[in-house]
């Protein structure tokens, strides 16, 4: 059996792997390479399937860490479905501020809308939760616009740049993004996961991840 330390190693590893060459590498999220980089992310890692009440401590912990501004949790051995995984993050909703958003193995591809397409881009090599402060959501949200008659004008005849909020614009620009790239992206990811599974097996991590469709 791997020592502790030997496991975390993995877990960080094929995480970063995941943020460096899927994330950063297709700019899907516009402040993961600066956060990573610049010692803004801090990761948590939660063995076997832990409680709410221990998901949420985790989260508190994260939140209360000097500097940062993207936190994971990460579960390599959460034997939950993605739709079992939201239960944990509502849990955090409940009592933290902050935005959350869950991440699963478990996404197909599809690219009908930007909005269908959310999952397949958090088809993450484990289960895990990424918070994000509502302060710094709160800095790059778009305020409400209302334009006068020039400007109206110039937004339809598309001189004018876009409003749509920060959200809508990262949402719609990877939706483009993985259009055109989401065979290199969906090769990249399988290699991911298949190094995952054979690392993880190597310092004797066993997941137990499970489809909604189980």
């Amino acid at each position: 059996m791997a020592s502790g330390d030997a496991r975390e190693h993995e877990v960080r590893r094929v995480l970063e792997r995941y943020l460096v060459e899927v994330i950063e590498a297709y700019n899907l999220c516009p402040w993961a390479r600066s956060a990573r980089q610049n010692g803004e992310l801090v990761t948590h890692i939660l063995w076997g399937t832990p409680t709410p009440e221990a998901v949420c401590a985790a989260a508190a912990t994260a939140l209360a860490t000097p500097g940062m501004r993207i936190a994971m949790l990460v579960f390599p051995e959460m034997g939950a479905t993605s739709r079992e995984l939201r239960h944990f993050r509502d849990a955090i909703l409940k009592a933290s501020p902050a935005g959350i958003a869950d991440f699963h193995p478990d996404a197909a591809l599809d690219l009908l809308t930007p909005a269908r397409l959310v999952s397949f881009l958090r088809r993450s090599p484990d289960p895990m939760l990424q918070l994000v402060p509502l302060s710094i959501l709160d800095a790059v949200r778009t305020p409400v616009f209302v334009p006068d008659v020039a400007q109206q004008a110039a937004m339809l005849d598309g001189t004018h740049a876009s409003t749509l909020d920060i959200g809508d614009r990262i949402a719609e620009t990877n939706h483009a993004t993985v259009s055109r790239d989401h065979a290199a992206i969906a090769a990249r990811i399988a290699d991911i996961l298949a190094d995952r599974a054979a690392s993880y097996a190597r310092v004797g991590i066993v997941p137990a991840i499970r489809s909604d469709l189980d």
